[in-house]
């Protein structure tokens, strides 16, 4: 959670009401975005 809150800047609250598929899906994005941008 604290991964999404940093890079989405979303709150505890708006992380919790995710449900935890979703949550990973959101961490699965997050960090492909991050790889190309690393790799770019």
């Amino acid at each position: 959670m604290a991964f999404l809150a940093y890079h989405l800047h979303w709150t505890p609250a708006d992380l919790l009401g995710l449900e935890h598929r979703e949550r990973r899906r959101w961490v699965a994005e997050v960090s492909a975005i991050n790889q190309r941008m690393n790799e770019g």
